[in-house]
């Protein structure tokens, strides 16, 4: 069994019925704005932004990227950013290991480096916190997608981002220090996951 089978068992056992018709109406944007890039053969960049990079953008990032390998849609890179530089919340990390991605943390200190992997043959995904303008991300031809309600309402404005795209989820910090919270980062994490696995399986390749 290779390494990622655990990873590739989450995926396959994913439910896409669970996702509400309010929800798809707030993915459709992006599957349009994939599709419109498939289809003139132009890179497709994603910069998932959350107030503080520290959760959702950064779960967002890894299962777009995840789900663009998996149905083999070519030229996607997913980025992520916040309107503030914080760090990559341990739980996270913890959360995407539990489900079969290789997590290797790269550096230590205030705001440590994690590779990510979600194939043997494919470049890790670098996580840190960064602010949404870093230079780490793209300056250009881009599309935002806001995953906090925070920084959706505090960003009208997205220097370089073609488009905007508020596609929100809530904050799994609410349970930081409960005896829920690893169910509650996992459930989030699922509910990411699915909505991904959704809008890439309708893209035409």
């Amino acid at each position: 069994m290779s390494h990622y089978s655990v990873l590739n068992d989450f995926i396959s056992n994913l439910d896409m019925k669970s996702i509400s018709e309010d929800r798809k109406v707030m993915l459709k944007p992006l599957v349009a704005y994939i599709q419109e890039k498939v289809d003139s053969k132009d890179s497709i960049r994603l910069n998932l932004i959350c107030t503080h990079n520290s959760r959702r953008s950064h779960l967002s990032q890894i299962w777009a990227q995840t789900m663009a390998h998996h149905f083999g849609i070519k030229n996607v890179s997913c980025y992520s950013g916040g309107t503030e530089a914080t760090a990559l919340f341990p739980m996270v990390a913890s959360t995407l290991a539990n489900t079969g991605f290789e997590v290797q943390m790269l550096s230590e200190g205030k705001n440590p480096v994690y590779s990510i992997k979600f194939s043997e043959n494919e470049h890790p995904v670098i996580c840190f916190s960064k602010r949404m303008d870093d230079d780490f991300n793209p300056k250009s031809d881009f599309a935002a997608i806001m995953t906090c309600s925070q920084a959706d309402e505090g960003c009208p404005f997205v220097p370089g981002a073609e488009k905007r795209i508020p596609i929100t989820y809530d904050d799994p910090k609410a349970f930081d220090n409960t005896p829920q919270q690893a169910e509650k980062y996992s459930e989030r994490s699922k509910q990411i996951a699915t909505e991904m696995l959704y809008v890439f399986s309708l893209i035409q390749n």
